[in-house]
């Protein structure tokens, strides 16, 4: 039975499982041979591994798979998966406590989860916070968060998350899934994400990673309102208005019309500024 309180609603169709497995290339008609020994230099991280209805998937390429399942009846249920796939471990954990590093020891790491709709932001945080471990993540998510994580400059769904994202991977829409793929159906339709690491930060100058999230944070803190106004508390609009001028952009700008490396340049611009 899915609790509602944990956001489950589990993928019961088989055959939209299958169209997923072929997506993210673990299913049996899509594998490709690896050779010999390779297969144990990564490993799967599965989020929400549930009744395990993808994580017959993900280990029948042979990797290691750590299945993480908050749920500690369905994480007992799950080790039953143990006797047939050796390859397989069971995590008792919440996926936002868990330490990468240490549940991966030293392996490069994939990821698929099937996200609680609710903390799909905290969850890719805490994903993105041990991003130089990570080579791809494959999250079933609400359409509509997945449409704001690919979204460009411009566009409606373009905010932080966008940019967040996009940071520190280079995100695609790959699947719609409908409503009726999952057991209980959601209120809200959903989608598979690839997101696939590194992102723009590989192709930025050097910059001060914690700092610069801040500073977009504060320029999508009030969407509608300029760069000068949302900047204005740490920032003299003078000064804004002078690093938009020397970008070439408009005194006017919003941070939804400004693409990442817009951003980061702002950014450098502003704080040589306020050094000066």
């Amino acid at each position: 039975m899915a609790r509602q309180r944990l956001g489950q609603h589990f993928l019961a169709d088989a055959g939209w499982r299958e169209e997923i497995a072929r997506a993210i290339r673990v299913s049996a008609q899509s594998i490709v041979p690896s050779p010999t020994g390779s297969i144990a230099e990564f490993c799967w991280i599965e989020i929400g591994a549930g009744h395990g209805e993808m994580t017959e998937q993900l280990a029948s390429t042979g990797a290691p798979v750590l299945a993480i399942e908050l749920d500690a009846q369905l994480a007992a249920t799950l080790k039953q998966l143990v006797k047939r796939f050796p390859n397989v471990e069971i995590v008792s954990a919440d996926i936002l406590e868990t330490d990468i590093a240490k549940i991966a020891a030293g392996k490069r790491v994939r990821i698929y989860g099937n996200l609680p709709y609710y903390i799909t932001s905290p969850i890719l945080r805490h994903l993105f916070a041990s991003a130089e471990l990570i080579d791809e993540i494959h999250v079933v998510i609400q359409h509509e968060v997945a449409r704001r994580l690919a979204a460009q400059p411009g566009t409606r769904d373009y905010g932080y998350l966008s940019v967040l994202t996009q940071y520190f991977s280079r995100p695609e829409l790959v699947l719609e899934i409908p409503r009726g793929a999952f057991r209980p159906p959601p209120e809200v339709d959903s989608a598979l994400v690839t997101l696939r690491l590194p992102g723009e930060r590989a192709k930025l100058p050097p910059i001060a990673q914690a700092a610069f999230l801040d500073f977009v944070k504060l320029c999508f803190s009030q969407k509608r309102k300029t760069l000068v106004n949302n900047l204005k508390a740490r920032v003299k609009p003078a000064l804004v208005r002078e690093a938009l001028a020397n970008l070439k952009l408009r005194a006017d700008a919003r941070a939804e019309q400004l693409s990442l490396a817009n951003l980061a340049n702002l950014s450098r611009q502003l704080e040589r500024s306020l050094r000066a």
